[in-house]
């Protein structure tokens, strides 16, 4: 499964034979949090309650806010056929503790059948200019039809715009995850077939969603879920144009049926059951995607309540944790001479490039031998080629899955490889924000089905624990269960130690050693010195470089 989010626009991303996320804008497998108010939003909506313009259009959006990790001068992304990589990446969604903090923040369009929803949502998308947005659209959510309900369709008299032809319960479950930053799977309806399609796409990590639909404010509780309410309202002789030319084109329906199908079905579910939900909405917007002055303030406003909800965690980990005794989930690889002779080695600036990457992976063969005599085992016998019955030991679980945290924990996956025969490997790209000095997200790529493997995570330094926070926090968010986690360094640093401990008590710690201070920079000290790190900041580039070259 592929997760990486979505930026101001969607795309779709496969990976491990994982379909991705349905996520922006024109075109989405990952996706992120945040939030004050997880109810209507009306508290937050002083001022703009009574928004019906009427005042002249202005020509433009307003020049959109700019988050501080992305820059004028580079592009958003990098796409490639099987990888999309966010160069503006996701910031913390969660606090130190490792509880998600920040709920994506909701925006809920609705508006009659061709009133211009979506046109509004990537509009909007597209001035917000922030990473990781998501549009979801309540088309996905329609009921699977029986084959009464099958023959009605074909025949243009199926209800489609009545609240009983969705799917709230479902809708309902995969908004309110996707909003507390969980990974979701979303349904891909089929417009020609009237049915679903066999693969779900996958989204995850959303700073913001876009919902969109009909009947967006039909539910109640689907409404709780929504922290910005926004109807679109357009004349109802332009959406039927606009339904006869999405209809014909787009999903293969002739005229006729079109039109039987709007006068019996669609205006009066219009009068009935969507027209009346305008009463909901904060924000009213004549005219769609045309109406620039409703558009720029639901942005100003969007950007305000992101503006509040930011919030810092590597700080707060370096001053937090001092002097307390070392957790009983870290196990370090035992100090032998052979290990300490190894360790004087790599640490030793000296040391030339081939000899320290021959003793860093010896050690890094060893810390894995170690992780797996963690692993839970359950007794087996089996018969030998002499006919006798040996009792053994099997893994006590359905399969071990590797994730490696792109600096340098690319590197551990080959003594990974060496050990465990055909194991899965998966990536998180994470990178510092050199102007906040916070951890990012910009690409995410798992295995199918993780939430049911032993999870070894690795990393080859630990320093205050930043990016392995984010790293759990984000396979937790896609259902590992915290005791099936395993972090192994090669080096950490106390703080790094504690800073997972503290927020994850269950995820087991692994290394062959522990410094015990930070510098101002955050290296460890003292350390292994330059070379593992000279090695992790070319291992990113070349990632990078490489995907942008694949183009």
């Amino acid at each position: 499964m592929d997760a990486v989010t979505s930026g101001s626009r969607a795309d779709e991303r496969q990976t491990d034979g994982a379909t991705d996320a349905d996520r922006s804008n024109p075109r989405p497998d990952r996706c992120c949090p945040r939030s004050n108010s997880t109810g209507s939003g009306d508290d937050s909506l002083d001022g703009l309650t009574h928004l019906v313009p009427r005042c002249p259009l202005t020509p433009s959006l307003s020049p959109p806010k700019r988050t501080t990790s992305q820059s004028k001068t580079e592009p958003p992304l990098l796409r490639t056929s099987k990888r999309t990589i966010y160069t503006a990446g996701r910031p913390p969604w969660y606090n130190v503790t490792g509880t998600t903090f920040k709920e994506a923040f909701v925006i809920g369009l609705c508006g009659g059948s061709a009133s211009g929803k979506t046109t509004v949502a990537n509009k909007i998308i597209e001035a917000l200019d922030v990473p990781w947005v998501v549009l979801l659209s309540m088309d996905s959510f329609y009921k699977v039809l029986n084959k009464e309900q099958h023959e009605l369709a074909a025949r243009n008299e199926y209800n489609f715009d009545h609240p009983d032809a969705f799917d709230f319960e479902l809708l309902i479950n995969v908004l309110r995850k996707l909003k507390k930053g969980k990974s979701i799977k979303v349904p891909v309806y089929d417009y020609t077939s009237h049915s679903r399609r066999k693969e779900w796409k996958t989204v995850y990590g959303a700073n913001v969603v876009i919902f969109e639909g009909i009947l967006a404010f039909a539910n109640k509780e689907l409404l709780k879920l929504l922290d910005m309410k926004v109807f679109v309202d357009t004349d109802s002789d332009i959406r039927l144009i606009r339904r006869l030319k999405r209809d014909v084109s787009q999903r293969g329906r002739d005229i006729t049926g079109i039109i039987k199908q709007y006068n019996k079905f669609v205006k009066p579910a219009f009068e009935q059951y969507i027209e009346p939900t305008v009463q909901a909405a904060d924000i009213v917007v004549p005219r769609g995607g045309e109406n620039f002055v409703a558009l720029d303030l639901i942005v100003q406003h969007v950007h305000s309540q992101l503006e509040k909800r930011e919030i810092t965690v590597r700080s707060a980990l370096a001053s937090a944790h001092q002097g307390q005794p070392l957790p009983k989930t870290l196990s370090v690889l035992e100090s032998t001479p052979q290990v300490r002779g190894m360790h004087t080695i790599i640490r030793n600036k000296e040391t030339n490039r081939d000899e320290f990457i021959f003793y860093s992976k010896r050690l890094m063969r060893l810390l894995i031998e170690h992780a797996l005599s963690f692993l839970p085992l359950k007794s087996v016998s089996v018969e030998t080629p002499q006919g006798s019955v040996y009792n053994g030991k099997r893994l006590s679980g359905k399969r071990i899955t590797g994730v490696s945290i792109l600096r340098a924990g690319e590197t551990m996956e080959q003594a990974l490889m060496a050990v465990c025969k055909d194991i899965r490997l998966g990536k998180i790209l994470i990178q510092t924000n050199h102007d906040t000095g916070e951890p990012e997200l910009h690409y995410l790529r798992l295995p199918k089905e993780i939430s049911e493997d032993y999870v070894i995570l690795m990393d080859s330094t630990v320093s205050t624990g930043a990016a392995a926070l984010m790293a759990v926090r984000v396979l937790l968010d896609h259902d590992v269960p915290e005791d099936k986690i395993f972090l192994l360094s090669l080096l950490m640093a106390e703080m790094g130690v504690h800073s997972v401990a503290y927020a994850f008590p269950k995820v087991r710690i692994i290394t062959t050693a522990v410094d015990k201070e930070v510098n101002d920079q955050f290296h460890i000290i003292p350390g292994i010195g330059e070379q593992l790190h000279t090695a992790s900041v070319r291992m990113k580039q070349n990632f990078i470089k490489q995907s942008g070259r694949n183009k």
